[in-house]
């Protein structure tokens, strides 16, 4: 006997999860299907940004940030620590914990807005008069029939030709996030976020972490003076970075990994490591969807093809986030899940790419939101640029962490902002403000006159609007 539903939402992650609740909202009776698994076999919704992804990343940058410094920092503030050590275990532990967390208030959330879950793998069996059967694999299998359907499946990592994960010696974020013990020498292949977030991990923690990057520049999507000032931090905290590189055979032993590359100069180089971890993006996950069934259209990298709205080539058949175009960030797929959900409800949804922010949670932080200055320059756009150091910025100085900077980009002719660029402490909660002024088509002006708490890192976010007008109060 099938369960009728008003829509069905596959996957439970930020972008399904987000969809369903907000369906829910609307007087929708909604179900969302998703298979993660937790390590006794229980519900693990949230999919890679909760259990693989974003959140414990951020648990273990935040460990390794304390371990790092009360190692080399304390002392700057008259605090003296003996004999600390680390136990990378109950570090792990602790982001298991956080990551339980996170699941457990998405079941909450579920129960709280009478979101019907289930627990397995969807995929489509049949198109039937204006709905479509799903049939849900799991501990016991289950036929649902939706009118609407909303695929928020996400996407896994890409692996090198050659080298498939094993997730104990070639990593994936998977893997990467699951390291109980502080490796001698990590090799990183790709500067993804991802790998860039656990490179600075497990070197905070006592690794020899060496990057090699194929592309001639360092962080190519990111404003280049921007990342050139990351590049430089990063150097002189102890990675390794090494750009225009071509790898070659990587020989996977039991005690190391072995990769064979080759320097931008055409020099052949060696380098072992104990782990690898590959960041080289990510691939949609529509395989085991059985798009096929209903003539569910995808395009030569296996992503489902939507039109702007998230529509797919079926009626009543929509997809979000990291399975169909777009940035494969977790909060464009939240923003994307509500707009489907409100427009399946007769209402106006809409996800402005413009002023979808970036961020890597390195340290220090790299965020932005719209266009680079080389995308101005190429884009033919006449634009003035306001920057301002965190070194000029009193709460940077008080905090002890002075790198970095804003930077602010703004229309010559009307003053729109029309991108800001930051590396620094918080620049991940600063561009907040940025994006909240660009969605409002703010000026530069603007953003000068509005007043900022003393002392607070936000100021530099207004000096560099002050930069623009080259009218800089404190540099």
């Amino acid at each position: 006997m099938s369960k009728q539903f008003d829509v069905i939402v596959i996957g439970g992650g930020p972008g399904g999860y987000i969809a369903a609740i907000r369906a829910a909202q609307l007087g929708k009776n909604v179900a969302c299907v998703d298979e993660w698994k937790n390590a006794t076999g229980g519900p693990a919704p949230g999919g890679t940004c909760t259990n693989v992804g974003c959140i414990p990343s951020k648990a273990l940058l935040q460990s390794s940030e304390h371990f790092e410094q009360a190692s080399h920092h304390f002392a700057d503030h008259g605090i003296t620590v003996k004999g600390l050590s680390m136990d990378a275990a109950k570090m792990v532990a602790r982001k298991d914990a956080v990551v339980k967390q996170n699941n457990d208030g998405i079941l909450y959330l579920f129960k709280k807005n009478k979101v019907s879950f289930f627990h397995g793998r969807a995929s489509f069996v049949k198109a039937l008069d204006g709905a479509y059967e799903i049939k849900v694999a799991g501990a016991a299998e289950e036929t649902l029939v939706g009118q609407q359907i909303i695929v928020a499946t996400g996407s896994h990592a890409r692996a090198l030709p050659g080298a498939a994960f094993d997730e104990s010696m070639v990593l994936s974020n998977e893997g990467a996030l699951a390291l109980t013990e502080v490796p001698k020498k990590l090799g990183l292949i790709g500067s993804g976020v991802i790998g860039l977030e656990m490179g600075s991990v497990w070197r905070r923690l006592g690794s020899e972490v060496t990057l090699l990057e194929g592309l001639p520049d360092f962080l190519g999507a990111v404003d280049q003076q921007i990342a050139k000032e990351a590049h430089k931090a990063f150097v002189k905290q102890g990675l390794k970075i090494e750009l225009g590189v071509k790898v070659g055979d990587i020989k996977v032993g039991k005690k190391g990994v072995s990769v064979a590359w080759t320097n931008a100069k055409g020099e052949a180089q060696t380098l072992d490591v104990d782990k690898l971890i590959v960041s080289i993006g990510r691939v949609p996950n529509t395989s085991g969807l059985n798009a096929e069934a209903v003539g569910l259209k995808l395009d030569e990298r296996g992503a489902i093809v939507v039109d702007g709205d998230c529509k797919t080539n079926l009626p009543g058949v929509w997809a979000v986030g990291d399975v169909v175009r777009g940035p494969m960030l977790a909060h464009k797929a939240e923003e994307e899940g509500v707009a489907v959900a409100e427009r399946i409800a007769g209402q106006h949804g809409h996800v402005n790419f413009t002023t979808i922010p970036w961020v890597i949670y390195t340290s220090p932080e790299i965020a932005w939101v719209g266009r680079t200055e080389q995308q101005l320059k190429s884009d033919g756009v006449a634009y003035k640029a306001g920057t301002f150091p965190f070194l000029a910025n009193g709460r940077a100085r008080a905090l002890g962490d002075t790198t970095g900077m804003v930077k602010m980009l703004a229309d010559a002719t009307t003053d729109e902002i029309l991108g800001v660029h930051i590396v620094g402490p918080m620049a991940s909660e600063l561009i907040a403000e940025c994006v909240l002024a660009m969605e409002f088509r703010a000026s530069s002006e603007d953003m000068a006159r509005v007043c900022h708490a003393h002392p607070s890192l936000s100021e530099s976010t207004k000096e560099a609007a002050l930069a623009v007008d080259k009218r800089t109060l404190n540099f």
